[in-house]
């Protein structure tokens, strides 16, 4: 899926921003000190590392696309990161917590959604489990082939499980992905002509397979190292699918420091179908500036650089810029538009121990300019 799989990504990475500072209050009860040793700087890393138990997540969405909104969500660990950490002493292996959510956001256009998800590991952290279940209700617009917005409201129920397996000790993970969609798409007004039943209840089964690949030395704010995920999904009617068509997804990202203060991100993302692919799961063009969807086809590619200076340590400012084209079926590859997106950002170390950082990123394009709050990097 395109938009129906995760309508609210730039929203989850505001979650914890907004979790840290309301944590921040509660736990000053429990004698937490909230300054770090090392510097006397506001840190809250003590508070994530001693953390169990519920943990309040609010949400804030500020994606074009939908409007601004906002949501609140509840997380589960079943042990904090310090008591893994002492486990990790005693194994030589560090396994992330169990984690259990579940939560519901809306946005002023009238998309809401609600939803659950779990993750789990095994064995020394040799085998991931994700799965989630939720339901949307999103008001968007599709441009297609006219290049012109004509708004849409897609309602139903999503779900996805998965399982990873870790090959030996190396960074390479390789499992199963199964993710199911049922909707219904309606036109809220001018109606997109050039679809063929463009108004229809559907069914959407995908089975398939994801590798991936991570040598970043943090996952938050990496400073170097690399991560890649392939996914390969077909939907058929084994799956529970009442159209058959394929999926490929391929993104990677590279941290490059350049040398002490300076660190060079590289991003780069290719997403491809085939078959009688649903007009909302058309690839489309994913950059900080352009709203979602605005460009969307058979098939997109897009590229990314960014340049991050760390002020001091605590304190970075960076810079970016991407473009991105979606072509196959609307256009062709040579005549399809490259939009060009560009924007800065400053991020602040809020947990060093963890290598957490949190900030604001704005961006602009021809067509758009946005924010986002964002917790780490933005890539995903």
């Amino acid at each position: 899926m395109t938009y129906c799989a995760n309508p609210f990504r730039h929203g989850a990475q505001a979650a914890l921003a907004a979790a840290l500072l309301l944590g921040s209050l509660a736990a000053r009860a429990d004698g937490i000190s909230f300054h770090d040793p090392q510097d006397g700087a506001f840190d809250v890393s003590d508070y994530l590392l001693n953390h169990k138990g519920f943990l309040p997540v609010p949400t804030v969405i500020t994606e074009p696309a939908i409007g601004y909104g906002g949501g609140l969500g509840l997380l589960f660990f079943d042990e904090s990161m310090a008591e893994a950490g002492a486990k990790a002493k005693q194994t030589g292996v560090l396994e992330p917590p169990n984690i259990t959510g579940i939560g519901a956001a809306g946005t002023e256009n009238g998309t809401w959604g609600a939803g659950l998800m779990h993750f789990h590991t095994w064995d020394g952290d040799r085998i991931r489990y994700l799965g989630a279940l939720g339901k949307t209700n999103l008001n968007t617009e599709y441009y297609g082939l006219l290049n012109n917005a004509r708004s849409y409201q897609l309602n139903g129920t999503f779900l996805m499980q998965q399982v990873l397996f870790r090959l030996g000790s190396s960074p390479w993970f390789i499992g199963p992905r199964y993710t199911y969609f049922s909707a219904e798409a309606r036109f809220t007004g001018a109606i997109a002509s050039e679809l063929p039943n463009p108004e229809r209840d559907m069914t959407v089964g995908k089975g398939g397979i994801v590798v991936d690949y991570d040598t970043r030395d943090n996952m938050f704010f990496p400073n170097k190292g690399t991560y890649g995920e392939l996914e390969a999904q077909y939907a058929r009617g084994g799956f529970g699918s009442d159209r058959d068509y394929d999926s490929y997804n391929l993104r990677a990202f590279t941290w490059l420091p350049l040398s002490k203060d300076f660190v060079l991100g590289l991003r780069g993302a290719t997403k491809f179908t085939s078959g009688d692919v649903p007009f909302y799961a058309q690839p489309y063009i994913d950059q900080r500036g352009i709203q979602r969807g605005r460009y969307q086809d058979k098939n997109a590619i897009m590229a990314e650089a960014e340049l991050r200076w760390n002020v001091d340590p605590r304190w970075s400012v960076l810079g970016f810029s991407g473009a991105g084209r979606a072509y196959g079926k609307w256009h062709s590859f040579s005549d399809a538009e490259t939009p060009v997106a560009y924007g800065a950002g400053f991020r602040y170390l809020i947990a060093r121990k963890l290598g957490l950082a949190v900030g604001i990123d704005a961006a602009h394009s021809k067509e758009q300019n946005a924010w986002y709050i964002e917790v780490g990097s933005a890539w995903r």
